[in-house]
């Protein structure tokens, strides 16, 4: 696994203003964990109680409507990028969506007590959660505005830019599902961007 956490303290440092002694202090403190195929990092109604890095692996997250049964996807966390329910795990009430590993996974994880203990204890770590926060409102601010403004075939386009290797990774239909789209209209505006079906 020490290669794994080369790429978390590459990754930090790329991230956040850490220091050797910040990533020292921390060393133990992040746990190596793989998750199968259709396994959940996080569940519905459950406090979310660790962040972590993906190491290997694409997730999604979706909500599962109670009444319908529907699951409609809301992201896609793949390799080097931090997951978690960022709402739950900050308010530490339950989360509302599922974290689901699409492929076999592995990541490497800090728990809500182990981070926010660094936080009151290392000042750039303080800085890496005001950093993380920035990023998981960016997060949320930008789905919202695609959703109201940006055509479907733009939000594909965006999608293959964050995950250029998706469509050969996971089924179509979830893509469907990220976009609002049926499988047909998935299957036209691939077409039309010369991208194959």
């Amino acid at each position: 696994m020490s290669e794994h956490y080369e790429m978390l303290n590459a990754h930090l440092k790329n991230f956040a203003p850490l220091t050797d002694k910040d990533l020292d202090a921390a060393s133990s403190l992040w746990k190596p964990r793989k998750i199968k195929k259709g396994d959940f990092f996080n569940m519905q109604h459950m406090v979310c109680n660790d962040l972590g890095l993906v190491v290997k692996g694409i997730f999604r997250i979706y909500y599962s409507d109670p009444d319908t049964t529907e699951e409609k996807n809301m992201y896609f966390f793949s390799e080097n990028q931090f997951i978690v329910s960022f709402r739950s795990f900050i308010t530490r009430q339950a989360c509302h969506y599922f974290i689901q590993a699409m492929e076999d996974a592995e990541l490497i994880y800090i728990s809500y007590r182990d981070l926010t203990s660094l936080y009151e204890t290392h000042p750039n770590w303080a800085r890496f959660g005001r950093l993380l926060a920035e990023l998981f409102f960016t997060y949320s601010q930008s789905r919202t505005e695609e959703l109201l403004f940006v055509s479907h075939e733009k939000r594909y386009i965006s999608l293959l830019n964050e995950h250029p290797d998706i469509v050969n990774r996971i089924p179509a239909y979830h893509i469907s599902s990220y976009l609002g789209i049926t499988n047909p209209s998935l299957s036209r505006i691939r077409k039309r961007l010369g991208r194959g079906v």
